[in-house]
């Protein structure tokens, strides 16, 4: 049966977004100065404010401030006028991590207990869900239009929805919807015209992208939707509050595929909830990679202060080429899944996270746990 799936992102300057950026900044900066920092900050914005918050262990003294507004400006934030800039005012409420807790990690433990997945499937060629990779791409090219001065009009927020179409084999046929939303400068561009750019600069070559065997997608035939309500001047936090770790669906699989409920952002790897979900987003993709199956979960469970999870199991929907036991034995010998065998295994002690805070962190051949 033929069927339709929904999946969204937001741009690099949505509100939400610009708070796992900062708090994955001051993370990196630890790790930069002490690859064993433990960190868990979080970040909240709003009208010139920001707020940070959360523990951190670390051998040097970090700039919290000044990382936030670097943050902040980098996004395009520049503008005082839009009642959010990099002269935002920043509160930092940071003390030490927990003693309770840093005896259990201190041993190579779990930093907290809790369910993780990971999930791949042949729908693309970074092996993830048509929907969200869509998705992000349209956000990708309004925040690249945008930076480019292609549509300097835009201004550094966002969000992209497209509808996929499935044929009765679950095999992605074609999109129904596109949805973007974006402030803009409405004194240099009409609403028509600005549909039109968006139409021809950032959706025209996210479909062609993913359907190259395609005719070019039919505007006409295509339910495209810019702005729902009409105009929108001033986005970001002065017109919609943000915190870290709200988009966890936007950072993994667009809702295709299941989520333990731990975001990723400002997290040291020693926190399971990151560390142990891209590990098991390696071990599917190496699954369907190497054609054992189409679709492939992997789902385990871990509990505070023990390094190897309590719960570990494979399911391939039965999409499976080989034996379920060849399958666990392959992923077995692919990474050790304790905590310290992640960490090593993928290398996860680097200052690698900011870019990992904007367009997924999944299917993006830049990371480690994305290695076939």
């Amino acid at each position: 049966m033929s069927y339709q799936f929904t999946s969204e992102s937001v741009a690099a300057g949505h509100p939400d977004k610009i708070c796992d950026q900062i708090s994955d900044s001051i993370l990196d900066a630890c790790l930069q100065a002490d690859p064993l920092s433990r960190v868990a900050v979080e970040t909240l914005v709003t009208t010139n404010q920001v707020v940070l918050a959360g523990e951190v262990t670390c051998g040097a003294q970090i700039d919290y401030e000044g990382i936030a507004h670097a943050t902040i400006a980098r996004l395009g934030y520049t503008n005082p006028e839009w009642g959010f800039s990099d002269q935002a005012q920043v509160a930092v409420h940071i003390h030490q991590q927990s003693p309770d807790i840093a005896v259990g990690v201190d041993d190579g433990g779990a930093g907290d207990q809790g369910l993780m997945f990971g999930y791949a499937c042949d729908e693309t060629p970074e092996l993830m869900p048509m929907p969200i990779m869509l998705a992000h791409q349209l956000v990708r090219g309004m925040d690249q239009a945008r930076e480019d001065k292609r549509m300097s009009f835009l201004r550094p927020d966002g969000k992209a929805q497209v509808v996929v179409n499935y044929d009765d084999q679950g095999k992605p046929m074609g999109v129904a919807t596109v949805i973007l939303a974006v402030p803009y400068d409405v004194s240099q561009v009409s609403k028509s015209d600005l549909e039109d750019a968006l139409w021809q600069q950032v959706v025209e070559p996210a479909y062609a992208r993913y359907f190259p065997e395609k005719p070019a997608l039919d505007r006409q035939d295509t339910n495209f939707i810019v702005n729902g309500t009409g105009v929108w001047e001033i986005g970001g936090p002065a017109a919609d509050t943000g915190v870290t770790g709200r988009k966890i669906i936007v950072d993994t699989y667009g809702g295709m595929a299941r989520h333990g409920g731990g975001c990723f952002s400002g997290k040291d790897p020693s926190k399971v909830d990151r560390s142990s979900a891209y590990a098991c987003r390696f071990l599917a993709k190496n699954i369907v990679a190497k054609g054992l199956a189409r679709r492939a979960e992997v789902r385990v469970a871990y509990v505070i202060g023990q390094a190897q999870p309590v719960s570990f199991e494979v399911e391939t929907f039965g999409t499976a080429t080989v034996s379920a036991a060849e399958i666990r034995s392959l992923v077995l010998g692919l990474l050790d899944m304790s905590v310290s065998g992640i960490i090593e295994g993928l290398d996860l002690r680097r200052p690698i996270y900011a870019q990992t805070a904007a367009y997924g962190h999944f299917g993006r051949v830049e990371f480690a746990w994305e290695k076939i």
